[in-house]
């Protein structure tokens, strides 16, 4: 009987064919092989131009080594792809078009600012999102200045905290901002002091026609340094939203980002925050509230754009703690749960979306037949009366013998 085909779907990094997270594929291609999913990894670069075949990367856990060969499309496809300004992501958008048939595990989210305003439709939400507007002139941020005490500007596609700035009064008397953040490269800049009518014509040297301005959430720990709480939601192998973990992050010396990738420190959860709120009730009131909030907006997220199976959600908490969703990521990475020593929640990270892959196949794509109950109950009349009726004939058998 064939195995079940699950392809992953990625993009190269450059021209060369490099491809990010090699190492995650390969835990997951080893977790499907344990599962019984045949699991391979492919680009949107990689489809045959003239048949439905594609040539998949394929690895071997045993030898430790990638093949390439020619398969057919899968049974069914994780997507993670991320956003990328190059001619790959405009293949992947035409194969998403052309292959509407085919079954997707998970589909694209749209950019943070379109996320912002769908989440901020359900009321329950609204409490945990940050004011945030769309970048439209200089005006945008002096007026986001005169109601927040920190700002922040992001592009509404960037990732891994490429293109923040911080913009925050360190004299309002005088009109005078400290300027902070990452440059595209994921670069800190040096910090600047400029005043307000010298602030837009700094900001207009960087391309904010894609940018959104944000209501900062006060995070700093005593040593300077911001703080976040990254919390990953997977589907699980019966198709329910499922909490797997979630770990505190500090980030790099001046740095206005937290992520890993920015230099960033990973911490255990409970260690971070105990540094932020020091009531232990207190605490284990935002972890529970942490979760419900994670799970219904995946499920809502779900609702509004399609099949999801895993959600990332960066979580700032104030020194009240009041919950702020910072952002939300379709395509997270878990190296997070890793750095702490998490090995069992690193471990769930890699396999629920393999389980969640079989669940999907067996109830959607190939689901058993299921045997009609009211067959079954008179099968098993049928069945009781024959046994009865051939005990009565060996008992009549036996009392005719001894008489």
């Amino acid at each position: 009987m064939p195995k079940p085909v699950l392809g992953i779907m990625t993009l190269y990094l450059n021209n060369k064919k490099h491809l990010e997270e090699r190492d995650i594929y390969e835990r997951m291609i080893a977790e499907g092989k344990r599962l019984g999913l045949d699991t391979y990894v492919f680009t949107p670069a990689d489809v045959h131009k003239d048949r439905r075949l594609l040539l998949a990367q394929i690895y071997d856990p045993h030898s430790r080594k990638w093949t390439l060969k020619w398969r057919e499309f899968p049974d069914m496809i994780f997507d993670r792809c991320r956003v990328q300004r190059s001619e790959r992501y405009l293949q992947l958008k035409q194969f998403r078009l052309q292959y509407t048939d085919l079954v997707y595990l998970n589909r694209p989210l749209s950019n943070k600012w379109a996320i912002h305003q769908q989440l901020a439709r359900k009321a329950a939400f609204r409490p945990h999102l940050p004011a945030t507007e769309l970048f439209n002139g200089f005006h945008s941020v002096k007026r986001m200045l005169k109601q927040n005490s920190l700002v922040y500007l992001k592009p509404i596609n960037g990732t891994g905290g490429r293109g923040i700035l911080r913009i925050e009064p360190i004299n309002k008397q005088r009109d005078l901002y400290l300027v902070e953040g990452r440059n595209l490269k994921r670069r800190i800049i040096p910090q600047q002091r400029v005043r307000l009518d010298r602030l837009e014509p700094r900001l207009s040297r960087w391309n904010m026609n894609n940018y959104i301005v944000q209501e900062g959430i006060p995070v700093q720990l005593p040593n300077g340094r911001v703080h976040d709480y990254r919390m990953l939601v997977q589907k699980n192998s019966q198709g329910v939203w499922e909490l797997t973990g979630c770990a505190g992050r500090i980030g790099a010396h001046r740095s206005v980002t937290s992520n890993l990738h920015g230099g960033g420190k990973a911490v255990p959860m409970k260690q971070l925050l105990t540094q932020w709120i020091r009531d232990e009730d207190h605490r284990e009131k935002i972890i529970k509230q942490g979760e419900k909030l994670g799970l219904d907006i995946a499920a809502y997220l779900e609702k509004s754009y399609g099949a999801l199976c895993e959600l990332a959600l960066d979580l700032a908490i104030n020194k009240d703690g009041q919950i702020y969703v910072l952002e939300v990521n379709p395509k997270p990475a878990r190296e997070v749960f890793s750095r702490i020593g998490e090995k069992e929640t690193y471990r769930r990270a890699i396999a629920r979306p393999m389980e969640y892959a079989l669940w999907v196949y067996h109830t959607q794509i190939n689901p058993k037949p299921q045997t009609d109950k009211t067959e079954d109950k008179a099968e098993n009349k049928t069945e009781n009366k024959t046994e009865d009726k051939i005990e009565d004939k060996t008992e009549n058998k036996a009392k005719e013998g001894s008489a």
